[in-house]
């Protein structure tokens, strides 16, 4: 496993046309990216409804996407892993080539070319199977003869995530002045521990792991009442918060840059629920803001305290953390509030109270989450310039010398 991702990454697989296509129209609305991504999600969601980990479905859904990143002109690696009672699935993974960074050597201090990656992830497996739900309509309408049977597909968790995974692919060729490598990745399995995602990370060679300045994690953006992007729990240790939080905060810039709120009515929170209580385990009392209540396909990215930003749609306007779920709405609390891992996520029970007015929630965070990611990843390195800052930068360096004066004071 490790061979093959090693040997992907080596070669750096990615889009030709990403070099040479035109660059973002500058008269574009943000994030005007059209129906593409809420499409695939619907469509992923209705033809692999019960894709659970390691079934035939979500083996369906993983050859679905894997088609359509080859549709959209990436070449496609299929990454096999064995997660819990050596049951297989697979990680789909493309990558863009990007035009690459500078960094001054520590030796001569000239500048060398270097490669710096990001990753954008979302699990495309779903939780039940036709089973499971069967029994619970079964015991529902036996409880109550009136009640309708639910129609499960998981839209929300996660065909939503994968909809905003593909159109930031689908997106990326009108950025040709990216830098970064950019990792797009499917992961397989993720309600396994994120078997998937584990997969993934443990297959990277130790020079790909030490370039990753960052992981952008989707996962659940349709149901919840408002979409948040938080942290990972790397950033509350103590001298970590800034180094761990600034692509986060970056994200945040990209939407007030935009005007995200004012032009798309597309509302980018942070938590900032504020509650104490120790939330990583070290018997210290942390502040509960910036980071999520929910854990995801970052969590091994995390873990090797690698910045990470995690986009859901939940609420954390209440006032203590086992209160909290995905939505207020009164039309969906018929698991007390929560949307994923229930069987109330079905596009059949979502759509009729989300698309309101011809405003499709879906396809809005769909492209304004993309629209975050590929405009953070605009923004550069943390560590590294990109070809027009080394320009500068060397520019400046020439205009310095040239007005130093000489060692005999002339």
């Amino acid at each position: 496993m490790r061979r093959v991702i090693a040997v992907v990454l080596t070669l750096a697989i990615g889009l030709s046309c990403l070099t040479s296509c035109k660059d973002k129209e500058e008269d574009r609305a943000p994030a005007d990216f059209g129906s593409y991504g809420a499409d695939f999600a619907r469509n992923l969601a209705s033809r692999c409804p019960f894709r659970k980990a390691y079934s035939q479905q979500e083996n369906l859904a993983g050859n679905i996407i894997k088609s359509e990143f080859e549709t959209l002109g990436f070449e496609v690696q299929t990454q096999p892993f064995t997660g819990s009672d050596g049951k297989t699935s697979n990680n789909i993974v493309a990558i863009s080539k990007g035009a690459g960074f500078y960094s001054k050597s520590s030796d001569a201090g000239d500048y060398i070319h270097t490669e710096r990656y990001i990753v954008v992830g979302a699990h495309y497996d779903s939780k039940f199977t036709a089973e499971e739900l069967e029994a619970y309509n079964a015991e529902l309408t036996k409880s109550d003869k009136s009640a309708q049977p639910l129609k499960y597909d998981g839209i929300n968790d996660n065909a939503s995530g994968v909809g905003a995974l593909m159109t930031c692919a689908k997106e990326l060729k009108g950025y040709t002045s990216m830098a970064y490598n950019i990792i797009f990745v499917a992961f397989g399995a993720s309600s396994d521990d994120f078997a998937g995602a584990r997969a993934f990370f443990n297959a990277l060679t130790p020079d790909v792991k030490s370039k990753i300045e960052a992981m952008f994690c989707i996962d659940s953006i349709y149901a919840g009442d408002k979409i948040y992007a938080n942290s990972g729990y790397n950033s509350l240790v103590a001298g970590n918060k800034y180094a761990m939080r600034r692509k986060l905060y970056q994200a945040y810039d990209v939407a007030y840059e935009n005007s995200l709120y004012t032009n798309n009515n597309f509302n980018l929170l942070y938590n900032e629920s504020r509650i104490r209580v120790d939330l990583d385990g070290d018997e210290k009392e942390d502040i509960y803001s910036e980071v999520s209540a929910n854990k995801s396909d970052y969590i091994p990215f995390d873990e090797a305290k690698i910045p990470i930003v995690f986009f859901d749609s939940y609420d954390y306007n209440f006032d203590s953390i086992d209160d909290m779920h995905d939505t207020k709405n009164l039309d969906l609390q018929l698991f007390d509030g929560m949307i994923r891992g229930t069987f109330l996520d079905g596009t059949q029970s979502l759509d009729p109270i989300l698309v309101i007015d011809e405003v499709d929630q879906l396809e809005l965070r769909i492209n304004n989450v993309a629209f975050v990611i590929l405009g953070t990843a605009m923004k550069g390195s943390d560590t590294a310039l990109t070809y027009t800052q080394y320009v500068n930068a060397l520019e400046s360096e020439k205009n310095s010398s040239a007005t130093e004066p000489s060692a005999s004071g002339n």
